[in-house]
């Protein structure tokens, strides 16, 4: 059977002199960044993905590439991978928790790892929260996680404008009057955890859940007028998404010079609750694709934006740390972009006939049922993986236990 390849070319424009160093399965590859001249700040003239599949008979060389894995193993050995790494990344929704119900067996792993010296990190897509309320989140379902652990969508929306250097508050006094400098603002679809998170970055925007109950009355030549200072349309999931929403988005990405269309992920769906799934902040992104004829520049899984910077923040080899996560184009993809190793949990959107589907080319490292096997199977690798001599003579030991207790009760 031929092996397939997947290639993706990005190209990206903006003012930042420095080009981003990203690493596909050992392979360095580099995002250069340009400056232009068509935006006084900063301009994302050009954003193309350009995906293409060939057998491998073509040879011909990409800017990226990657192939397609060997199937995925059921992780038998749970140590071994632990002992592996330093760092494990976990996604949220499906992995630690389904709505608001924790994922049985959740606490008393993460208590295994830290007490193994883990580093742990919390990664999610969903853009409806802030750091500080994914942490008061954690808190409430009993799970004591630091708000430096965790890394939303909402934050990574921010964390990228404040890498371009986005204009922030920043007044200009002219000889009439003081005002407010030109392409500073951010629109928002989406809900108060971007907004916090921009605050928290300095960044001003319009927008958000109060647009939610705004109605457009289309009357005969009627022209809805939009701010021709918003630099950049920010969308994430909105329980709030409504039209005046996407026609005022479309209208600032389409005649704003310059202005950015950034999306926090483009989830097909999300656990809203744990009896179903629904539809995601990819419904909302697609909108506003369909509209614009743009594609957006996505920050969240599995764009390797958040990867880069949580390396860059605690100082991580991405060969030391192992993605944990239920979604295959978003939290594995997120890994393997990245150079990590993957484990996929089937607690979530990911069934085991979905990963052996011919039809799905990615495929982690390890896929089990939930992170509470960490547990089991440690056990399991005990009595029956030994690994070394030490673990040779314990097992040993308990095979003499029980022949001995054998022989006293068929004595008697």
């Amino acid at each position: 059977m031929l092996g397939r390849a997947v290639t993706a070319s990005l190209s990206i424009s903006v003012t930042s002199p420095n080009p981003l160093s990203k690493s596909f399965f050992g392979k360095t590859t580099n995002t250069h960044l340009s400056s232009s001249s068509e935006n006084p700040f900063f301009t994302l003239s050009t954003l193309s993905w350009n995906i293409s599949r060939r057998s491998s008979s073509r040879s011909s060389r990409m800017e990226k590439s990657f192939t397609t894995r060997a199937s995925a193993q059921p992780l038998t050995n749970a140590d071994e991978l632990i002992d592996s790494v330093e760092t494990f990344i976990f996604d949220c929704d499906g992995v630690i928790w389904k709505g608001d119900k924790l994922i049985d067996g959740v606490p008393e792993t993460l208590d295994l790892l830290r007490s193994k010296g883990k580093r742990l990190v919390f990664v999610t897509n969903n853009s409806t929260k802030s750091r500080k309320q994914y942490g008061k989140k954690f808190e409430t379902l009993g799970l004591s996680v630091s708000e430096e652990e965790i890394f939303a969508s909402s934050f990574a929306a921010a964390a990228y404008l404040k890498s371009i250097n986005f204009p922030k508050d920043k007044k200009v006094t002219s000889a009439k009057k003081q005002f407010i400098k030109s392409h500073m603002l951010v629109y928002v679809i989406g809900e108060d955890g971007i907004l916090k998170e921009l605050e928290l970055a300095g960044i001003q925007y319009l927008g958000g859940p109060a647009d939610g109950d705004k109605k457009i009355e289309l009357k005969p030549g009627f022209l809805m007028e939009h701010d021709k200072d918003i630099g950049a349309v920010v969308v994430g999931f909105d329980r709030y998404f409504n039209y005046y929403k996407i026609q005022y988005g479309t209208l600032c990405i389409r005649e704003n010079p310059g202005c950015l269309f950034i999306a926090t992920n483009r989830d097909a769906v999300t656990h809203l609750t744990d009896a179903q799934e629904w539809a995601g902040g990819g419904s909302m992104v697609g909108a506003l694709g369909g509209s614009t004829q743009r594609e957006p520049l996505v920050v969240g899984k599995p764009s390797t934006f958040m990867m880069d910077y949580l390396a860059n923040e605690f100082g991580i080899q991405k060969s030391q740390i192992c993605m944990v996560g239920d979604r295959l184009d978003t939290d594995i993809l997120f890994g393997q972009n990245g150079g990590c190793k993957t484990l996929l949990v089937l607690s979530g959107v990911t069934s085991l006939s979905m990963l052996q589907s011919p039809n799905n080319s990615i495929q982690p490292d390890f896929y089990t049922n939930k992170i509470s096997d960490f547990l089991s199977l440690k056990a399991t690798t005990l009595l029956l993986l030994p690994a070394n001599k030490t673990d040779d003579n314990l097992l040993l030991f308990i095979l003499y236990l029980f022949f001995y207790f054998f022989t006293i009760m068929y004595r008697h």
